[in-house]
């Protein structure tokens, strides 16, 4: 049995790209973030960065050029792909990237002041709900109760 799973929790490097296929079909590409952190043998903090390419199809591309930007948090579940092609230059190349099957895009920051993201609301807009569906929870079954599929706005 073979199993291809990937799971990365970072920030998005920059603004994902969007575009359509000639058989109309979206795909979303953005690169994710992660640090890794530890002590080394003289007890100094050292840190390492890992770039991750992510590739989003059809709805979840839509999602994911939507709602991410520059910085926001992201957990993308995927797997694993590896392609190659011919480069102008002649030689072959190949890329590793993470296929998105699934994305939770992270919390908000209120202090963030850029166009994508609303700052601190306002005194006047403190107390309107947001424009996003509300998510009802089930009372747990036997059967597994929790979030409907159907509840999630994406």
């Amino acid at each position: 049995m073979n199993f291809n799973r990937v799971m990365v929790l970072g920030n998005v490097t920059q603004d994902p790209e969007t575009r359509t296929t000639p058989s109309g079909q979206t795909v979303t590409n953005f690169t994710v973030a992660t640090n890794r952190v530890w002590s080394g043998a003289d007890g100094k903090k050292q840190e390492q960065a890992e770039f991750h390419r992510v590739v989003a199809w059809g709805k979840l591309a839509e999602i994911a050029g939507q709602y991410l930007a520059k910085g926001r948090l992201v957990f993308v579940e995927g797997r694993l792909q590896t392609r190659s092609w011919q480069g102008q230059d002649g030689q072959k190349r190949w890329r590793t990237e993470i296929i998105a099957e699934g994305l939770q895009l992270g919390p908000r920051r209120a202090d963030r002041s850029e166009t994508s993201e609303p700052a601190a609301p306002s005194p006047a807009s403190a107390n309107k709900k947001e424009d996003l569906p509300e998510i009802q929870l089930d009372e747990p079954t036997d059967e597994g109760g929790g979030i409907k599929l159907e509840d999630i706005p994406f």
